[in-house]
């Protein structure tokens, strides 16, 4: 009798029919392809995984960073949603097998406008009673106070020398960060905006007394408020200066009455950031990060009594041995694991609010994108600190801070730093940044067009090269510019993507092995992640499967990749052959080979397995089971045959079928084993056309 092979070509099609994608994967299941310098690529069960962290996050983690400290500590963060009914931080540390929760807190009042001030000084005496307010705290006001001929809004870093219980001191500055001095002397007063309207008209009277801002400026509304009909919220430009108490500005709808009302219906909205300083054993003098509120004070830390913060998403990175954290649509936060600082600390002079953040190289800046001047969100705004300085954010002639907002968009999706440039996606493009030093400091150009990023975690760089998931196609950033990368397995990602919930896209490089996955949520499966698809830039083929990954990154200071899952574990993966302890269902299917052209059929009586049962040098334990479907015709129900166990003291198998079509599946579910597939060669002979 006659015998041949099956010899299966490298990649999964699921693009094509069965009888199309002859003699290739059509179906896939936790596996990869190694390359081979005759096949091109061989098929392999995945690497399996380990728990990195003994114990579950209790929420769903949406971020994660490795980095090492200066005296050689690895740390891994975990930025995760930490809602309440999770028990779990929003923000935590790991370093040596245990976790530190560091999630910010925060605490929101609304309270009575009591300012004080003195002809000629810059400090203002806040009275806010029962607050115990210290030097690690940072205010943050969300109304305009007008007081002694000062307009106070925005971050300002609390001072208390005196430990006070009811009050506490913020120093006035300009909008270049110097300090801006009282007119006037006023104890206990203020004044939030008071907004005027006219029935029938769009017009907006604004009482702010010294407001300082002429026809065109832009005035922040950050408290929605309702007069005469007119909800406010958002940039108003200033349309008309009648003193220098009084401007106006245009509402998008009319009133419906005349009549007055006081913003937050008169009183101060503040959102205290509660730092706490470093516990019993490391207070004092110069205990404090660099930048950090309270450095020098040598003020004992008041235990913080604020809420831990929930997000939906972070971006993380490290300014040396200090992280960067960056809640989506939040303020910047920083902690030093040397400081002693039980919770990450905000940068005041940071934008309040941004979609993310990177550190920028090759010189050392916090870059901010989706960023804001005056506490509305710019989605195109591109902000970035001085150089080597983070507390410095106001573009001046003697510093390199600045700010350049992309023309073409309608948000900026994610910025990532890729060698020596900096690279922003919107939904419509990819633009490029590159240092070019004072007095631009940054260059941007434009790279493509209509390859926008499909969500926020969805680009990354490795391998010299820059991969991405847009819309509907899959791009690659080389030398050559912006190309598509062809996708066999489209319709699998993209007809079952649930639209919903894009943002939770994850791209997981896996450089070991020359791969990149993209984690995605599926139609009519809860609106989590749940399946993957993964790419292996080497050979330039796709496989997919089942696995759910909300948090990724690649090899690190840590060691292999390291993955969140939805159950709130974190796992270190190719650290086993196993899903953590558990049986790794690992399978592929092709589609038909053609047993024969002509009218007859094929009878197939012997099979002989070529098999890798294990690893090099390792126990060659493999169980492997083999099925066979069997048609005549391509749209025909196949007929099964199987599974036939395999494993390395199998010679041959006998599972004796005829037809003219053979679809072969191959899967494993046993613990500590791994394969990989070679030349399977079966035995034959015509069987008659009926």
């Amino acid at each position: 009798m006659p015998h041949s092979s099956f010899k299966i070509l490298p990649g999964v099609d699921q693009n094509k029919t069965p009888a199309l994608n002859e003699a290739a994967i059509s179906e896939s299941q936790l596996i990869r392809f190694i390359p081979d310098r005759t096949l091109g690529g061989l098929v392999q069960k995945l690497g399996g995984w380990t728990k990195f962290y003994a114990n579950t996050i209790g929420s769903i983690v949406r971020c994660l960073w490795a980095w090492e400290d200066t005296n050689a500590n690895s740390y891994l963060a975990v930025g995760a949603e930490g809602l309440p009914a999770n028990g779990g931080g929003a923000l935590e540390v790991i370093v040596s097998g245990g976790a530190t929760d560091i999630t910010p807190q925060t605490t929101v009042v609304n309270i009575p406008v009591s300012f004080s001030t003195t002809l000629g000084s810059n400090e203002v005496i806040v009275t806010d009673t029962g607050r115990n307010a210290d030097n690690y705290d940072v205010v943050d006001l969300k109304t305009q106070v007008s007081v002694g001929g000062l307009v106070l809004f925005g971050q300002y870093q609390v001072y208390n020398p005196g430990a006070s219980a009811n009050t506490y001191k913020i120093y006035a500055t300009n909008v270049l960060g110097e300090p801006a001095y009282a007119t006037s002397t006023v104890a206990n007063g203020g004044a939030v905006p008071d907004f005027s309207t006219t029935s029938g008209s769009d017009f907006v009277d604004v009482t702010l007394a010294n407001h300082g801002l002429a026809i065109g400026d832009t005035f922040p509304i950050l408290i929605a408020t309702s007069v005469g009909g007119v909800t406010l919220y958002g940039n108003y430009i200033v349309t008309d200066v009648i003193s220098s108490s009084v401007f106006t500005i245009s509402a998008s709808t009319q009133a419906s009455s005349t009549t007055t009302g006081f913003e937050n219906s008169g009183n101060a909205y503040f959102i205290y950031y509660n730092g706490i300083g470093p516990l019993p054993g490391g207070t004092g003098y110069g205990v404090g990060p660099y930048g950090g509120g309270g450095y020098g004070t040598g003020i004992p830390p008041v235990a913080g009594t604020g809420t831990p913060i929930n997000a939906i998403d972070w971006t993380l990175d490290n300014w040396g041995q200090i992280l960067i954290s960056c809640p989506l649509n939040g303020p910047i936060y920083q902690w030093d694991p040397t400081s002693g600082n039980p919770t990450a600390l905000i940068i005041p002079e940071a934008p309040s609010v941004n979609d993310g953040i990177f550190v920028a190289m090759p010189q050392r800046q916090i870059i901010a994108w989706g960023s804001t001047f005056n506490g509305i969100k710019d989605p195109l705004l591109i902000r970035w600190c001085d150089v080597n300085n983070f507390t410095a954010w106001i573009a001046q002639i003697t510093n390199q801070a600045g700010s350049y907002r992309i023309p073409k968009g309608s948000r900026i999706v994610q910025c990532i730093q890729a060698g020596q440039q900096g690279l922003i996606w919107t939904d419509l493009g990819i633009w490029a940044m590159q240092y070019a030093g004072p007095p631009y400091v940054y260059q941007f150009n434009e790279l493509g067009t209509g390859c926008g990023l499909i969500g926020r975690k969805a680009a990354t760089s490795v391998g010299g090269l820059v991969y991405w998931m847009g819309q509907s196609q899959f791009y690659r950033l080389s030398g050559g510019g912006v190309e598509p990368i062809r996708c066999p397995v489209w319709d699998v990602v993209f007809q079952d993507l649930d639209t919903n919930n894009l943002e939770k896209i994850r791209v997981a490089p896996n450089s070991r092995f020359g791969e990149i996955a993209w984690y995605y949520p599926t139609k009519n499966n809860g609106g989590e992640i749940s399946h993957y698809i993964k790419y292996n830039y080497i050979l330039d083929q796709w496989d997919f499967g089942q696995l759910a990954r909300t948090a990724w990154i690649n090899e690190s200071v840590l060691g292999p990749p390291i993955g969140a899952a939805p159950n709130t574990y974190i796992y270190q993966h190719e650290t086993s052959t196993d899903a953590d302890g558990e049986p790794m269902n690992s399978s592929f299917q092709t589609g038909y080979f053609v047993l024969n052209e002509a009218d007859n059929k094929m009878f197939v009586d012997q099979v002989w397995p070529d098999m890798k049962w294990g690893y090099y040098g390792g126990t060659q334990s493999a169980n492997v089971n083999l099925t066979f479907y069997v048609a005549d015709y391509a749209g025909q129900t196949p007929t099964s045959y199987g599974p036939f166990t395999l494993t390395q003291a199998t010679t041959y198998i006998t599972p004796r079928f005829r037809g003219r079509l053979v679809s072969i599946k191959m899967n494993s579910n046993d613990i500590g084993s791994f394969w990989r597939i070679g030349n399977t060669r079966y035995r034959f002979q015509p069987d008659g056309k009926y």
